[in-house]
C-alpha cells in the first residue's frame, strides 16, 4: 500500500480538478468491481456485492486536496492566486507550486519581499493576496501558458521519513483512497453490498459526497480520513488533538456532525477484538464528508476512521505508517462485519 500511497499523493487533484486522481484509481479498481458509477460531480463509486443484500453500506474517502486557483494575471505576468480549501497562507510563502494548465504543468514560486527589505509589520503579517511567479515577462507571455481558473497544487515528492514515518502532500485524503483501493484489490469479502466511494470537493464543503450519497441511498456509511495531529513541539495536553503513532482515530464528533453512537461502539469493539491500536480526538475539531452523508435523504448513520496527520493542509504532511496500517485493518474489519 505504501507504493500506492506514494503514487496517489504525487498526483495533483485540487478540489474541482480531481480527474487525474479519479482516472488512476478507476484503472486500479476496475478489475475488482461488480459495478462502477461516475457522476457529474466527478465522483467514482465502485460496488462490491456482499454475502447479504439486506442493507447497503457506503465507505467513502475523498480524492481532492487543498490548493489554489488562478484569479488574475497582472501586466507583469504574475499570477494572483486564491486558496481552495482551508490553508494557512503562512505555509505557502516562498514555496514552489504547480499549475495544472491547458498545455501541461507550469511551475512557479510564491514570492515574498526579501527579509532585508521587509518592514517589521510585513514580516509578522500574512499577505492578503498571494502571487505566483512563473518566470513570465509580461501578461501576454503568462497567458500563453496559463489561464484564469487553472488549479494550482503544492509540489512535494512523497517519501519515507524518519523512523516509520511517511511524508507527502495530499495525505488528506489519498490515504483513505489507498485503503479503499487495497480492500478492493485484496478481494476482502463484504458482509453486505458495499459501495466504495471516491468523492470530490470535500475540502470545499463535501458537495461530492452529498451528491453521491443521495444517489446511492446507503443504509449506513463510514468515512476514511486524515485528521489533525498536533503532537508537535510546543503543544501539550488536549491541544495535541490526537497523536501520530497511537493508532487509528475513531470519531465520535467533529464540527461537521455527531457520528452514529452504534457505529462508534462497533468500530471500537472491532479494534479491540482484532488487536488494532485506536484512539479518539481529545477535542472536537475539523470536519469530514460525514457532515454531508449524515443528512442525505432521510439521514444516514455514519462512522469515521482517520489517520492522525501532522501539518495537515500544508506543502508537506507527515503520518505514521503504523497508523496507516491500523486504519486499513479496521476498515477491513468493518466491511466484513455484520
Amino acid at each position: 500500500m505504501k507504493a500506492l500511497l506514494k503514487t496517489l499523493c504525487n498526483l495533483d487533484g485540487v478540489s474541482g480538478d480531481e480527474f487525474a486522481v479519479r482516472d488512476a484509481i478507476e484503472a486500479l479498481v476496475a478489475p475488482f468491481a461488480d459495478e462502477i458509477r461516475k457522476d457529474r460531480m466527478g465522483n467514482l463509486a465502485v460496488l462490491r456485492r456482499g454475502a447479504s443484500n439486506e442493507k447497503t453500506r457506503m465507505v467513502c474517502a475523498h480524492m481532492d486536496e487543498v490548493g489554489f486557483i488562478v484569479t488574475h494575471i497582472d501586466d507583469k505576468g504574475y499570477l494572483a492566486i486564491s486558496n481552495v480549501g482551508g490553508i494557512d497562507l503562512r505555509v505557502a510563502q516562498g514555496k514552489q507550486l504547480r499549475v495544472n494548465a491547458k498545455n501541461g504543468k507550469v511551475y512557479g514560486i510564491t514570492g515574498v519581499t526579501p527579509v532585508h527589505l521587509a518592514g517589521e509589520d510585513e514580516r509578522k503579517s500574512v499577505p492578503k493576496q498571494m502571487y505566483l511567479d512563473i518566470g513570465a515577462a509580461s501578461k501576454e507571455e503568462a497567458e500563453a501558458l496559463v489561464s484564469v481558473g487553472d488549479f494550482v497544487s503544492f509540489v512535494t515528492e512523497a517519501a519515507d521519513f524518519g523512523e516509520g514515518m511517511f511524508k507527502a502532500k495530499a495525505i488528506d485524503d489519498r490515504l483513505g483512497c489507498a485503503v479503499l483501493v487495497e480492500i478492493l484489490r485484496q478481494n476482502v469479502p463484504c458482509a453486505y453490498d458495499t459501495w466504495f466511494v471516491f468523492s470530490t470537493r470535500e475540502e470545499i464543503g463535501g458537495t461530492g459526497a452529498k451528491a453521491m450519497s443521495f444517489a446511492l441511498a446507503p443504509d449506513e456509511a463510514i468515512v476514511l480520513e486524515g485528521t489533525t495531529a498536533a503532537d508537535v513541539a510546543g503543544v501539550s495536553g488536549e491541544k495535541r488533538v490526537c497523536c501520530a503513532g497511537k493508532g487509528a482515530v475513531v470519531s465520535y464528533m467533529d464540527k461537521s456532525t455527531i457520528y452514529d453512537p452504534a457505529i462508534f461502539a462497533q468500530l471500537k469493539s472491532l479494534a479491540d477484538e482484532n488487536g488494532i491500536a485506536w484512539q479518539t480526538k481529545m477535542i472536537v475539531a475539523g470536519g469530514t464528508d460525514a457532515g454531508s452523508i449524515t443528512v442525505s435523504r432521510a439521514g444516514v448513520p455514519c462512522g469515521g476512521i482517520s489517520a492522525p496527520v501532522r501539518y495537515l493542509h500544508a506543502p508537506v504532511s507527515v503520518v505514521s505508517w503504523a497508523d496507516c496500517e491500523a486504519v486499513c485493518a479496521l476498515a477491513k474489519c468493518y466491511v466484513q462485519s455484520k
